[in-house]
């Protein structure tokens, strides 16, 4: 057995394998960058080692530096984790030359199914039939061109070396194809460090599968059955659950065959998934993609088949056979998995950054997690936060359970999904087992926007803790009486009140606040009055609303209150009255501004002081957690101002460019 582990990752994923080598008597090791000198998987590890600055490119993708820090350490073995180098042959093969054991498949594995285009020629020559599409070495604009034609639009642009939504696009059109084939190999190269495309047909009503396969080094090869990924934003997984819902026997049977037979083809050495898209209303699955690591969902196959999956990678890797063979594999029950990212769902999932203020987990699901309260997310890095997982014993339970650990999750800072994940889990669509990877499209075909049933509720109750953290602050006889926009209007033992104004992002609300001598506090809000009875806790309170006691989690910094309530997160800015912020100013559609839509870093700037553009033409590129986007003119005119440059970091809401409008515009 291993005796000292190196985990070359970061987040949840490492924090998850060292929970593994704890229970193993595995010493384990962190890698960190200097953003993430503070980070839970730093904590968490018993030692650690510094790799480098805080990009990517400069630590967590430097096999050098993992190998350094393997040596400085004295780590027997490296686990790469998911994402950064886990499907790249560049640790397997130094771990061979250092004899150092790495915890996953051999690098002729690796190298084999890694690029899109070579895995797709294996797959067919085992049997196993793929997507229609082209896969050449020839990787010219003109021989991509010509390949979308033949093949017929709509299309599916790919990055050969990577996945997770990376270097992907959706073209319907030949006016499309050359724009989406500079984006994509940007991101391509800029992820992965290989800009090669392939292009398939994009079927439009899929469903992802996947296979969980494993193979040890003495030649056995098993499944642990399969997955639906089929919920996914920006070709990025959200719900995942195992088994898969609604599949046919014989549909099942061909998936479990087909992975299996691609993974004995490679003579397949570790833990890896082989997956499908199945055109929803047909019986036959085409092969995707291999991917030679574990995957970030792979808590619903623990779930079901009791195996620890992180364990089965590093027996392997020492040398064991497997744990089980497929006569003793069964499965049980149903279990899902959402994942928890920094993003703002009602914007199109734009990623989002800050410090984490306040943070609980459920007691009622399983929850991995790479986070804690005071975390800081960065641009950095993918938006990933935590995963949640619920099992039952069918469908339903899981899903109920799902649902109820949710609503009992808070992470108070940066926006989070955790809303949407809420309403997306309880859609009838995802509760029926009916969804595929157009869900969030039928589920919500003018977009999410959250429902907020509760927000006038929390804004009082957001408006009471803060005057409660103010009191807590001020030295005074009477804290209350002491406060910047509070008066008496009464004799002593009357009646206090406070003047405030609640902030948010859509506007400001007025309120009024009174502290009856009974200890009720009564809340004015234009809409009326809002009894409530609070009590709070460092991070926690309990309000008693119209004869019911509900719960939540709050954090106060800076003069905002972050709460959730039901599910629901809110962000509030508090001032007295007397001493309102100011509004800050803002850009309407067409004004000729050019602004960030989320933090980033921008990758281009395709625009100088006085040249002219038309509207919709590119100005800006802004490349955020490997993800590029364009900015474009909202009009015709030319360029007054360009406030940015290329590396340049940039907050959400900066403007990076002033367009003059024509006088036509």
């Amino acid at each position: 057995m291993i005796g000292s582990l190196l985990i070359a990752n970061r987040g949840e994923i490492a924090v998850r394998i060292m929970r593994t080598c704890r229970r193993l008597g595995i010493h384990t090791v962190a890698v960190f960058s200097d953003a993430d000198r503070d980070a839970l998987h730093v904590a968490y590890a018993d030692e650690a080692v510094r790799i480098g600055p805080a990009a990517a490119r400069d630590s967590y993708l430097r096999a050098e530096a993992i190998m350094e820090a393997a040596a400085r350490s004295g780590a027997d073995a490296i686990h790469p984790g998911y994402g950064f180098l886990s499907e790249k042959p560049d640790l397997p093969l130094l771990c061979r030359q250092a004899g150092r054991i790495f915890v996953g498949p051999s690098a002729e594995c690796i190298t084999a199914m890694g690029p899109k285009i070579g895995s797709k020629l294996i797959a067919e020559k085992a049997g196993v039939p793929s997507v229609p599409g082209y896969a050449g070495a020839e990787q010219s604009n003109a021989a991509l061109t010509d390949a979308a034609a033949r093949i017929g639009y709509p299309v599916m642009i790919k990055a050969s070396a990577g996945g997770g939504g990376k270097g992907m696009r959706r073209v319907f059109s030949a006016a499309e194809l050359m724009p989406a084939l500079e984006m994509a190999r940007a991101e391509a190269q800029a992820a992965f460090g290989d800009p090669a495309l392939l292009i398939e047909k994009l079927v439009m009503r899929p469903r992802h599968l996947e296979v969980q396969v494993a193979g040890d080094k003495h030649g056995n090869v098993v499944h642990l059955f399969e997955r639906d990924c089929s919920v996914q934003r920006n070709n990025q997984k959200v719900l995942e659950e195992a088994p898969a819902p609604n599949l046919a026997p014989a549909i099942r049977a061909k998936l479990l065959e087909r992975g299996v037979a691609l993974a004995r083809a490679i003579g397949y050495d570790n833990l890896g998934t082989v997956e499908f898209i199945l055109e929803d209303g047909f019986n036959e699955p085409w092969f995707l993609e291999m991917n030679t690591r574990l995957q970030v969902e792979h808590p619903v196959t623990e779930a079901i088949t009791g195996y620890d999956l992180v364990e089965w990678q590093i027996r392997i890797a020492a040398g064991e056979r497997l744990p089980a063979l497929q006569p003793d594999i069964r499965e049980s029950g149903h279990a899902i998995e959402a994942r928890i990212t920094a993003e703002r769902a009602d914007q199109g999932f734009r990623p989002d950054t800050g410090r984490i203020e306040g943070y609980a987990e459920p007691a009622s699901i399983r929850v991995d997690s790479g986070v804690r309260a005071g975390s800081e997310v960065t641009l950095f890095y993918d938006s990933l936060l935590a995963k949640a997982i619920a099992a039952g014993p069918d469908r339903a339970a899981a899903c109920a359970r799902l649902a109820a650990g949710l609503r009992d999750f808070a992470i108070l800072g940066p926006a989070t999904t955790l809303p949407f994940l809420i309403d997306a889990v309880e859609h009838p669509l995802f509760a029926q087992g009916q969804a595929t990877t157009r869900f969030i499209e039928d589920a919500f075909p003018d977009g999410w926007t959250a429902k907020r049933p509760r927000e006038r509720l929390t804004r009082a109750v957001a408006a009471l803790l803060w005057l409660e953290k103010q009191a807590a602050t001020r030295p005074a006889i009477d804290a209350w009486n002491s406060l910047a926009g509070f008066r008496l209007l009464a004799p002593a033992g009357g009646v206090a009140t406070s003047r405030l104004i609640a902030e948010e992002e859509n506007g400001a609300t007025k309120l009024e606040v009174r502290l009856l001598p009974d200890g009720r506090r009564i809340v004015r809000d234009p809409d009326g009055e809002i009894e409530v009875a609070l009590r709070s806790g460092a991070d926690s309170f309990e309000i008693t609303f119209e004869n019911r006691l509900l719960r939540g989690s709050h954090a106060i910094s800076e003069g905002r209150v972050r709460l959730t309530l039901d599910g629901e997160s809110f962000d509030f800015g508090i001032v007295s009255e007397a001493r309102p912020a100011a509004a800050a100013g803002g850009s309407g559609a067409g004004s000729g501004a050019v602004i960030a839509p989320m933090p980033g870093v921008v990758a281009e700037v395709r625009v100088a002081p006085g040249d002219r553009v038309e509207t919709g033409q590119v100005v800006v590129v802004l490349e955020s957690m490997k993800l590029f986007t364009s900015l474009s003119a909202e009009v015709d005119g030319l360029i007054a101002h360009v406030t940015c440059q290329p590396g340049d970091t940039v907050q959400a809401g900066k403007r990076l460019a002033l367009i003059e409008p024509s006088p036509s515009s």
